[in-house]
């Protein structure tokens, strides 16, 4: 059986993309790894101080360039279409110049996509993998850093610590890989019977493309049933949440440990909003990737956790994570006081 995707392909074509630098000596780019190491076991401690969560052993956390970071998400890009058999089935069902061509052409698009990808992502969980771990991308951090002219000590273990929070959250949370598989799974499903075999791809290519950069799958409404409107409900609301609570805690970070976080959230929360009104090729990847709905979900999700832990502290944002029922629903990411007001009749 064939795959819809020339996956060895998609991952040549995402390391032609991806872009080159930053300039560093040999020496150099040894010390940004051993620095981002020891900033990543470092996290750990942190981020259990901070909200009381502490994930199993089994969830590494590894230094990779941007081309293993491509290759890692073309590898999770295959773990995804397994659970779709009908889109597996479909692509068997083409024709043969279907089957023959297909597969390059999606190929090409995918590693452009990641390829422009690698030079935005500072570090990645990857919960499809067996176990799940944790990708810092070292030569985009070094080069965010230098754009920023920010403390590159101070940077990373910034960064670090909101990755670490995603590991924490997978590791710590029994039910939530489960949760998470199943999630996708029915994703894909809702799409079967109302999308042709290009759609399905398309769909696939989407709802993978929302999970590795954890944003809101930019499908149209119009076309969508109430089941998948559901379902993708879910995922606004769990991404939402995922990426809030990792950017309260990588500011909830005592001075001490990271003197210069007031500067870092001001430069990074300045380029975030310059990025979002640039023109041109960079805008339509944005667009086409959806980054600014993605940076729009960052924003809502730290809201809402600040919210939660103005009502209760960190125990009561903790209490997203005691169960599937507990976590938020789109809508009340956006409106905390419905989900405090549900949660409580829950434990009533």
């Amino acid at each position: 059986m064939s795959d819809p995707i020339d996956f060895e392909l998609a991952g040549r074509v995402g390391r032609r993309f991806a872009p080159d630098g930053p300039d560093l000596t040999l020496d150099q780019a040894r010390n940004v790894v051993a620095e981002l190491r020891d900033h990543a076991t470092q996290a750990r401690e942190h981020v259990h101080a901070i909200t009381g969560m502490e994930a199993e052993p089994g969830h590494p956390a590894v230094v990779v360039d941007r081309g293993d970071w491509i290759d890692s998400n073309v590898a999770a890009m295959g773990k995804v279409l397994s659970l779709w058999p009908a889109a597996l089935e479909r692509h068997e069902e083409s024709s043969n110049a279907a089957k023959a061509i297909g597969p390059r052409a999606s190929a090409v698009q995918v590693g452009a996509a990641l390829g422009w990808l690698s030079g935005k992502v500072l570090g990645q969980y990857e919960a499809l993998a067996d176990p799940g771990r944790l990708l810092l991308v070292a030569p985009t951090i070094v080069h965010i850093e230098r754009v920023l002219e920010v403390e590159p000590r101070d940077f990373r273990l910034w960064v670090c610590l909101h990755e670490e929070t995603h590991r924490v959250q997978f590791g710590a949370v029994p039910w939530l890989d489960g949760y998470f598989r199943d999630l996708i799974t029915r994703a894909l499903q809702t799409f079967d019977e109302t999308s042709s075999g290009e759609r399905l791809l398309a769909i696939a290519g989407e709802v993978f493309d929302a999970i590795i950069k954890r944003r809101t799958p930019d499908l149209i409404t119009a076309a969508q049933t109430p089941e998948q409107r559901a379902v993708l409900d879910e995922i606004t609301g769990l991404m939402s949440v995922l990426e809030g609570h990792a950017d309260v805690v990588m500011d909830e970070v005592d001075t001490s440990i990271i003197p210069t976080v007031p500067q870092i959230r001001e430069r990074f929360e300045s380029r975030r909003a310059s990025e979002a009104s640039v023109r041109g090729a960079d805008s339509l990847w944005r667009k086409a990737l959806g980054m600014d709905a993605k940076m729009a979900q960052y924003r809502e999700g730290a809201a809402f956790v600040r919210a939660l832990m103005a009502e209760g502290g960190m125990a009561t944002v903790n209490r997203v994570w005691d169960r599937a029922e507990n976590l938020p629903s789109a809508q009340e990411v956006r409106d905390p006081d419905r989900w405090l007001a549900r949660v409580r009749g829950i434990a009533a």
